[in-house]
């Protein structure tokens, strides 16, 4: 995919100033190493009168597809063709915004130390992208641009010359010019509207990307007439992330309007949110007890053995004394969740190699499983059949063997402290069975000394001087004598 920026110049002010303020020297062809191929940028002109930059970026679309192994949704035969024969490499899209932001971000926040009085003017520019995805045609690319300063040029490329009856493709050659704005409006205008004309992002779409599109649209989004379709669609219509941008744009709106700060505008929410103390969500006590049950333990090496969708890997990888995470599963579709919170397709090398995702059932021995400092069962045994319990039992205990093992489950006489859970009923529709704090002792002082363990019991949460507390922790050490006969 291909994108190039030019710009005019005089003695005074010369074109080649572009290679100031894009950070790039014209005289070099320079190759840079993205998320998702290599991006080359390279000056096919470069005089005191004109100079063109030109960012081509290489997607290797089967490497794509390898990265993402195991991270996609499954779907039918012709769609897992179509993530290897598909426009990638072609075609501007997200991606190619990724590029932008990646080769030329200082550019991107108009920095420039070498040249700051033309980093703040406006430049004669003129934009090409020969091959642009826009859904909804021609039309729909002038009303994104023509308001932001832009005189637009775009022409429908034909499915097949050829063949001119079988009409016009999804695809426009684009070009276009101002003299109105600077290199840094540009290039934002740029990164968010190329994947919205797309209407796809090529990665997973999360929190912060409301965050990249505010900082992007700083300055025109706010008052741009389709505000909404932008904001939809650069967000891959999500519905809860595009209320969010949409709130935080409107508050924009109304501090431009008032000449004020947002900040001000919003601040009879803020101060509500301060004098109200929200207490800490009992899954966030329970990550914290673990971590901290973990860390006594002196643990490097922890499996977190029904990870779900990831929460406490997370929370384990901010910790540097745990040097290895392994999350196991059943759940495929938890797994696919769990690597998207964590983000591994976007994860440095050495944060990399800490983590590890596999599929498993706990239900079985897994020689995977063997070697491990801890091992975690964070409310995983409530969700077995009690007649399968035992199975769970000999594989984490008997095969596996970690020297630590944290067993956590609600407890299920703090039931009657929760308000909006009507009497008789367990916590989650999932729940096999609850147990009360004695039968939790009993059934994990009986494993303890099936396998060679001592057990201590840890509260989690308020603990109530009647009922107990919420969730109730064993906390499982091997015996120092068996540890010795087993090595």
């Amino acid at each position: 995919m291909f994108l190039s920026i030019t710009t005019t110049g005089t003695p005074e002010r010369p074109a080649t100033d572009l290679g100031y303020l894009l950070h790039k020297h014209p005289g070099k062809a320079q190759a840079f190493s993205t998320s998702y191929g290599k991006a080359h940028v390279l000056y096919p002109e470069a005089s005191p009168e004109r100079c063109t930059a030109a960012l081509m970026l290489e997607v290797d679309a089967v490497a794509l597809v390898r990265k993402g192994k195991g991270k996609g949704r499954g779907g039918a035969p012709d769609a897992a063709l179509a993530q290897y024969v598909n426009d990638r490499p072609y075609a501007a899209s997200s991606l190619l915004a990724v590029a932008l932001s990646a080769v030329f971000s200082s550019a991107m926040r108009g920095v420039c130390n070498a040249r700051p009085e033309r980093a703040a003017q406006p430049l004669p520019l003129r934009i090409e992208v020969p091959a642009l995805p826009a859904r909804g045609g021609p039309g729909l690319v002038r009303q994104l641009f023509e308001p932001l300063g832009w005189t637009v040029v775009v022409e429908p490329v034909a499915l097949d010359t050829q063949f001119p009856e079988w009409g016009d493709s999804r695809y426009v050659r684009l070009e276009l010019e101002s003299n109105t704005l600077t290199l840094a409006e540009a290039l934002r205008h740029l990164y968010v509207l190329l994947p919205v004309l797309d209407d796809a992002k090529h990665y997973w779409v999360s929190d912060d990307e409301v965050d990249k599109l505010l900082r992007a649209g700083a300055g025109w989004l706010p008052e741009h007439p389709e505000q909404k379709l932008i904001t939809s669609r650069y967000l891959s219509r999500r519905w809860s992330l595009t209320r969010q941008a949409m709130e935080r744009l409107e508050l924009v709106r109304l501090a431009e309007t008032d000449d004020s700060e947002v900040e001000e505008i919003d601040n009879a929410v803020e101060a509500e949110t301060e004098e109200e103390a929200r207490p800490t969500p009992l899954a966030v006590q329970r990550r914290d007890a673990i971590i901290a049950a973990l860390q006594a333990s002196g643990a490097a090496r922890v499996l977190d053995l029904g990870c779900g969708q990831g929460q406490l890997v997370q929370a384990l990888l901010k910790d540097v004394r745990f040097t290895e995470i392994v999350g196991v599963d059943v759940s495929m579709r938890a797994l696919t969740i769990a690597s998207r919170r964590l983000k591994l397709d976007r994860m440095g090398e050495r944060q990399a190699s800490r983590v590890k995702l596999v599929q498993g059932s706990l239900a079985y021995t897994d020689k995977r499983l063997k070697g491990y400092d801890a091992a975690v069962l964070s409310e995983v045994i409530e969700h077995l059949d009690l007649p399968r319990l035992p199975a769970l039992e000999y594989a984490v205990f008997g095969a596996a063997r970690p020297r630590t093992v944290l067993v956590t489950t609600p407890n299920v006489e703090y039931n009657v402290r929760w308000e909006s859970l009507p009497a008789g009923h367990v916590r989650h529709g999932d729940h096999r069975f609850e147990w009360t704090r004695e039968e939790f002792r009993a059934w994990a002082g009986a494993v303890a000394e099936r396998h060679g363990y001592d057990v201590e019991f840890v509260p989690v949460g308020p603990d109530d001087p009647e009922v107990g507390p919420p969730t109730q922790m064993a906390v499982f050490t091997v015996r120092k004598e068996k540890e010795a006969k087993a090595a």
